[in-house]
């Protein structure tokens, strides 16, 4: 009996340069769609997947080419570098807004200057390098109002309620941010001037040149305009100084300089705490302001400025650069930054803060031990929970779809 299967007939594929029904190969590179979908494949089978042989099929198919998946992207790891400067910072900031009841002690007045000097002033670098890439797009216009706008306004209301219920008057200023809601208003002003600092050839002495001359001006605090001239030179010398400047202040005797400078500013803070004056401290007083001639007033914003970048900098030289225990805190100092002030409010309300024997040495510590806890607590990720829908409410009804095309 003769053999009648014959043997299949013999095809060749094209390649896919020349095109026609064998050129199903993906191209490169991929388009987005593509990218995010499920099955590169044009039948809809997922690569690599395995099918039955289909029924009545003359000649099996010519040998596809294997379709190109583009890879995904590494996710970009943070640097807990920057993370652990956060957290060091936030927990600053909670125990300066504590301190305030007891400056009339001069060891609260003390750490009162020395921290001030430079926490914000470096939380505003920070914010500034952390804005390197920034650009006006949709998304990041929206995040803008997510981040910024939004918890403003939220905060502005929660706390003039929270006030309101404490027995104090219903105020509620949105343009003149209350107590530590202008930060919000500033950096959101500085992460728009972004562009404008990018096109520059010299940024950094522009910017101090009119953190100089602001100080002739009387500048109010509708919309942090004047926290946004005082800071303006920290958050462009962040905006200019790239990851090698950083690794910089990594060197040996770069961190022994550091110890000295930060125990020489404690010791200067100690001695002049009796009789210093603060307002220089907050970065928006006027030379008016602070009863200073034009030429007295430059020179003590020169000074102040000098000393601020030279602690941020030590601060900057001495904190851990790999992964600590506060480094997953560090990422959600955010919130930390708007909710503290509740506790702390209360707290000032309710006279717990002038309790005679936290004026002293004993009571700075007291203080700054339960501060340092509850930065703990709320940079907490179960805290971020809790408040997410609060602080990050989902507004994509909010923006209009970008046309296509």
């Amino acid at each position: 009996m003769s053999d009648t299967r014959s043997s299949p007939p013999v095809t060749t594929p094209r390649s896919p340069d020349e095109g026609g029904p064998a050129d199903t190969g993906a191209r490169w590179p991929l388009p987005e769609e593509t990218f995010w979908s499920e099955a590169t494949d044009p039948h809809g089978v997922a690569p690599g997947e395995r099918t039955a042989p289909q029924a009545a099929v003359a000649a099996p198919p010519a040998e596809q080419p294997e379709p190109q998946r583009r890879p995904e992207p590494p996710k970009r790891k943070r640097d807990p570098y920057l993370d652990n400067v956060k957290f060091v910072l936030i927990a600053l900031v909670v125990v300066g807004h504590s301190l305030v009841p007891t400056l009339a002690a001069d060891s609260s007045r003390a750490l009162y200057i020395f921290i001030y000097v430079f926490h914000m002033p470096l939380f505003t670098l920070l914010s500034g390098y952390l804005s390197r890439n920034f650009w006006n797009s949709n998304a990041k216009t929206n995040k803008l109002v997510d981040t910024f706008l939004v918890p403003y306004v939220i905060v502005e209301v929660g706390y003039a309620a929270l006030r309101f219920s404490l027995g104090q008057k219903w105020s509620l200023t949105i343009i003149d941010p209350a107590w530590l809601n202008w930060y919000l208003l500033a950096l959101l002003f500085w992460r728009l001037s972004t562009p404008v600092w990018k096109r520059m050839k010299y940024p950094v002495p522009v910017a101090i040149a009119i953190y100089l001359f602001a100080g002739f001006s009387q500048i109010t605090g509708d919309f942090s305009m004047d926290r946004f001239f005082g800071l303006m030179p920290f958050f462009v010398i962040g905006l200019v100084m790239q990851p090698e400047h950083f690794e910089m202040l990594n060197r040996r005797w770069i961190k022994i300089a550091s110890v000295v400078t930060l125990l020489g500013a404690a010791a200067v803070a100690i001695l002049i705490a009796g009789r210093a004056k603060l307002g220089p401290l907050y970065f928006k007083e006027s030379y008016q302001d602070l009863d200073l001639s034009w030429y007295m007033g430059i020179g003590l914003r020169t000074g102040l400025l000098v000393c601020a970048l030279a602690m941020c900098f030590a601060v900057l030289a001495l904190v851990p650069r790999g992964e600590t225990w506060y480094s997953d805190l560090g990422t959600r100092t955010l919130y930390c930054y708007l909710l503290h002030g509740i506790p702390v409010l209360i707290a000032k309300e309710m006279g717990w803060l002038e309790l005679p024997w936290l004026h002293g040495p004993l009571g700075v510590l007291a203080i700054s031990s339960t501060c340092f806890a509850l930065a703990i607590v709320l940079c907490l990720p179960e805290t971020r929970t809790v408040f997410k829908w609060v602080l990050e409410p989902r507004l994509v009804w909010l923006y209009r779809r970008p046309s296509r095309s």
